[in-house]
């Protein structure tokens, strides 16, 4: 695996936490240059500071136009290219849809949708331009179905969007060399999902209700994100792969 990603240029958004820290570790671990960039500039330092050289924290908040801009153009001026691009940050908003504020919704689609079509938009530009690329998505095995009795409107709403999204993009730029995929997980322990799992009926209905009868582990995504992100991945194009235990078979 490590010999396709070697030199490569990475950029991982909410790559301070969760699963964005663990794909930043994975991506330079199979030889990539990492730009890792999230709100907290402290996180980012203490994974650059115990991973190495290559992996290069930037501090961008994934909900504001102008870092997404900034963002791309100094990795860009500093690297001349941007192989891969892994948007990983996102939100969510636990609460009843009929108490749901339009302030809250459109804060999480900006996040979880605006930011990753802009990124895309600004790293595909440069992608085209050369004729290759690849476009990693995280969304969520919830972009494909409802999250009840979990409230989770404007979250579910997103990732729909962004599994539909990555169809488009798929279809607009597969002839022009850059691949765009979605990979969508189930229930993994993270920080935006921890109260799960210190809630002892929450942990049990996941484990009920998961055919494999747990969460996924942290290393249960690096499979397929080197899939995408490499060279195994050069005929996949425009897919949500859902990695989520068999939760959504049933």
């Amino acid at each position: 695996m490590s010999a396709e990603l070697d030199g490569k240029v990475t950029i991982v958004t909410g790559a301070s936490s969760g699963i964005g820290r663990r794909f930043a570790s994975v991506l330079h671990d199979a030889g990539a240059t990492v730009i890792a960039a999230a709100r907290r500039m402290d996180r980012l330092e203490e994974l650059a500071a115990s991973a190495g050289d290559r992996m290069i924290p930037m501090r961008c908040d994934l909900s504001v136009d102008s870092d997404r801009e900034q963002l791309v153009r100094e990795v860009n001026e500093r690297f001349g290219t941007i192989d891969v691009l892994v948007n990983n940050a996102g939100m969510t908003n636990v609460v009843p849809a009929e108490e749901e504020t339009l302030e809250a919704f459109r804060s999480v689609l900006e996040v979880n949708l605006v930011a990753v079509f802009h990124l895309s938009q600004l790293v595909g530009r440069i992608m085209l331009e050369k004729g290759s690329g690849a476009i990693v998505n995280v969304g969520s095995m919830l972009g494909t179905l409802a999250s009840s009795p979990i409230n989770e409107a404007s979250y579910c709403a997103s990732k729909g969007a962004v599994a539909n999204l990555t169809r488009e993009l798929s279809a607009q730029w597969a002839r022009k060399g850059v691949r765009v995929n979605n990979i969508a997980p189930g229930w993994f322990a993270t920080e935006m999902t921890h109260l799960m799992w210190e809630d002892e009926s929450s942990a049990r209905w996941v484990k009920r209700n998961t055919p494999v009868g747990r969460p996924g582990t942290e290393t249960e995504l690096d499979g397929v994100l080197l899939l995408l992100a490499g060279a195994g991945g050069s005929f996949i194009h425009g897919q949500t792969i859902v990695v989520d235990g068999g939760w959504s078979i049933h």
